[in-house]
């Protein structure tokens, strides 16, 4: 099965474990089959392997994510970048020419989307199987997944189907309504739209040529920006002719939400966290090195990272999103290919990380012009570059690195080190890249 997980997310509502970089995906928060953590993107390739353990799995997605990815999955998947934000139509045939001009994915084959976060069963990976194997055979050009609704919601579109089979034609696609429009919907057996297609990649390839004026991937890529912003939905499902749904009946929710999300967190509490006997239905999840203490807490969450502290009724948690879009501040952690990093003091003339290195991992090799930096290693081994010359790092150790000076550090086991980046207006773009003089 050739699948492709569309992952965008700006972060917003389920801050503030999210931000510009981690989106709701990437927090791990979810029990594992070993009573670990794990994050809804390490849930959903877990639960697509053990379904299909050949898939070929490409991941489409913006820059500020692809850190966050190979951090997760390492190199497990494939990672298409979309240049800039250009909604799901453009997503999908950026990856559709990714597929077959990088992957080698022939024009016959049968190509699945879906979203890359959904809580569901492995029966819905089952699903996607049924509908590759569906538009393998049959006749129609599109396939989707109707999810049968449990209640009746303003959050999703809604597709009627023509009649209440497993598998059926579609009549009609519908915007999201209010809920009493919500339950005439239901009545007439419409279905959730989840966002799920299946189509043979040599006619969606067709479609984009229809709609978009390119060559191939590499030209699409270049060109990606003078795209027209449409979805998916609008761009090709509405207009298409020969399409059914299939019906899934089977546990489908969107963890989008603080108030949905705190259904499928793997204990009340995550992080330094106690609550008193008079607690109701509150859970809370601590990120920072201190105690959170809840007394007499009734339907809340509480959510403590260092991008932030939030407490909220959990029914008022839904509408975050424009609050948290009013708080001006750089993101303090974030996840990267290489390991992580915590920002823990910001003042007008200094700035202080903790940096965790994951072992075989390095930074760039590269210096700054307007600031100094000093490294203290605080665990673990490793080897530094200063102006082309190598040492080892070892506990204890501290390293000093003037403006203009270039330098590196390599983890030969899992590195931990605070950098305090000594300047004004210290800035992520005071940044030059080089090659190292040497091999390591």
């Amino acid at each position: 099965m050739n699948l492709i997980l569309l992952s965008g997310g700006s972060g917003k509502r389920l801050w503030p474990l999210s931000n510009d970089i981690r989106s709701k995906q990437f927090i791990r928060m979810l029990s594992d089959e070993n009573g670990g953590l794990e994050s809804m993107l390490g849930r959903v390739y877990r639960q697509i392997t053990q379904v299909d353990p050949e898939a070929r799995i490409t991941i489409a997605t913006g820059k500020k994510q692809v850190s966050l990815i190979k951090n997760q999955l390492g190199d497990k998947v494939g990672v298409c970048v979309e240049p800039c934000r250009r909604d799901t139509f453009p997503a999908v045939c950026l990856a559709a020419a990714y597929l077959r001009d990088r992957q080698g994915v022939k024009e016959d084959e049968i190509v699945v989307v879906c979203p890359v976060d959904p809580y569901v069963e492995t029966s819905y990976f089952e699903a996607l199987k049924e509908m590759a194997e569906m538009a393998r055979t049959g006749d129609a050009n599109l396939y989707l997944m109707g999810i049968e609704p449990t209640y009746p919601s303003e959050k999703y579109g809604y597709i009627i189907p023509v009649s209440q089979e497993p598998v059926s034609s579609v009549d009609t696609f519908r915007e999201k309504p209010d809920i009493a429009t919500a339950r005439r919907y239901i009545a007439q057996g419409a279905l959730w739209n989840g966002g799920v297609f299946a189509f043979r990649l040599g006619y969606l390839l067709e479609k984009a040529h229809e709609q978009m004026d390119f060559t191939d991937y590499r030209d699409l890529y270049d060109r990606y920006g003078e795209q027209k912003k449409i979805s998916f939905d609008y761009a090709l499902a509405e207009r298409e002719k020969e399409i059914r749904v299939l019906r899934y009946k089977g546990q489908w929710r969107d963890l989008g939400t603080w108030n949905t999300f705190c259904e499928a967190m793997a204990g009340r509490t995550l992080g330094r966290a106690a609550m008193d006997g008079t607690c109701e239905n509150t859970h809370v999840v601590n990120e920072l090195n201190i105690p959170i203490l809840c007394m007499g807490c009734k339907d809340m969450v509480i959510a403590a990272s260092n991008d932030g502290i939030l407490i909220s009724d959990k029914e008022q948690s839904s509408y975050i999103k424009p609050f948290v879009e009013q708080i001006e501040q750089q993101v303090m952690y974030a996840e990267k290919s290489w390991g992580s990093f915590t920002v823990l003091d910001v003042q007008e003339d200094s700035l202080t990380i903790k940096i965790v290195l994951l072992p075989g991992h390095a930074l760039h090799y590269h210096s700054h012009e307007h600031r100094d930096e000093v490294w203290t290693v605080m665990g673990g081994q490793g080897k530094a570059v200063i102006d082309g010359v190598e040492r080892s790092l070892s506990p204890g150790d501290v390293v000093s690195m003037p403006a203009g000076c270039r330098h590196t550090v390599s983890a030969c086991s899992e590195l931990k080190i605070i950098e305090v980046q000594l300047g004004r207006n210290i800035s992520v773009e005071d940044k030059q890249k080089y090659k190292l003089p040497f091999s390591e």
